[in-house]
């Protein structure tokens, strides 16, 4: 008697043991084969996110089949408080295997921000808000804070140019200032101690150097006109003359970018170089590296006046007569085009 309670107590506990194991193998594994041309589909868990919330989203994208399986088997694996902040790709219909391996040790998909020459912070913190969703209030707090300058010994008002122009490859669920670490960064990996000594030969400071580049960068449409731009300013700087830079008053209007009326001019701002000698008193922008070299290596000319040749380029000139004859020549060109856009938009008509 006692023999067939312990044979049957064996058959039980086997049994039970059977019957445990195929429910888990259900739990975490079904579905148990998937097609490998099953759609794909992209999950963002934000920093903070409950695992409660990610299943849910989980469940409307199509991703998981039933949630209170997943939570369960969430629990079971201790994976609630395991999950990171992220976005990955997971298969429609996947198993909770795979779903709780993919959100605690699985690789993230990396998210490509690609940041212009010449863009400002407030521009730069709207692409981040796209594509990472940073918050963007928070980012430009951080870009005006004391405390982020002292950190990266930047003797600036803000980090208004030092959040350098590149293509980046981030991880969604970085901090906003994780992102700002990686901008800086970038930004002493290209300025070197060279470039900033060259600065040194016309007193200019790092914050300086910066400054003029971003207006150099928001003047010039070809990288082979920057060093004579530079050489404009640096002519002016010289002799007191006032810089008379567009950019600076795109720079502080609200309503930007637009062509400048002549109103637009007498905008109370240090930024306004029409009014105010010398460089402003910071960056306009995040100027790219070859505006940065052409700061502190001006091309070597008489030119103290610019303007567009209608055709992408500059003309350049040494005395104001040949500015104004160049400017008469702009302008021709520019009612020219208004005429045939006139005359286009007639004819569609």
């Amino acid at each position: 008697m006692k023999q067939k309670l312990i044979k049957y107590s064996l058959i039980l506990l086997v049994s039970l043991f059977i019957v445990t194991g195929l429910i888990l193998l259900y739990l975490f594994h079904w579905p148990f084969i998937q097609s490998a041309e099953t759609e794909k589909t992209d999950i963002i868990v934000n920093r903070g996110d409950t695992f409660s919330l990610v299943s849910t989203r989980l469940l409307e994208q199509g991703i998981i089949r039933n949630r209170k399986n997943l939570l369960l088997a969430a629990r079971l694996t201790g994976a609630t408080t395991k999950i990171k902040a992220g976005k990955f790709t997971l298969p429609l219909h996947s198993s909770n295997y795979r779903v709780l391996t993919t959100l605690t040790r699985g690789a993230e998909n990396f998210i490509k921000v690609t940041i212009p020459e010449g863009t400002t912070s407030w521009k730069i913190a709207s692409i981040l808000q796209a594509k990472l969703s940073i918050d963007s209030v928070k980012f430009i707090s951080l870009v005006h804070a004391p405390a982020c300058l002292e950190k990266y010994k930047i003797y600036a008002h803000s980090l208004e140019g030092y959040l350098y122009p590149e293509t980046y490859y981030f991880t969604f669920g970085l901090s906003e200032e994780q992102v700002i670490d990686q901008f800086v960064h970038q930004f002493f990996q290209n300025v070197t101690d060279s470039l900033i000594r060259a600065g040194e030969q016309y007193n200019f400071s790092l914050n300086q150097i910066v400054t003029l580049a971003s207006i150099i960068e928001g003047e010039a449409m070809l990288d082979s006109e920057m060093v004579y731009i530079s050489s404009v300013y640096h002519n002016r700087l010289r002799t007191g003359m006032l810089l008379q830079a567009d950019p600076t008053i795109q720079y502080v209007l609200a309503d930007k970018p637009r062509r400048l009326l002549n109103r637009d001019l007498e905008i109370e701002s240090p930024y306004n170089t029409y009014k105010y000698t010398g460089l402003p008193p910071g960056a306009i922008g995040s100027p790219g590296i070859n505006a940065i070299r052409a700061a502190v290596y001006p091309a070597n000319s008489d030119y103290f006046y610019f303007v567009a040749d209608g055709k992408g380029g500059h003309i350049f000139s040494a005395t104001l007569r040949q500015h104004v004859n160049a400017k008469h020549q702009f302008n021709k060109i520019r009612r020219q085009v208004a005429r045939e856009k006139r005359l286009k938009g007639q004819a569609q008509q």
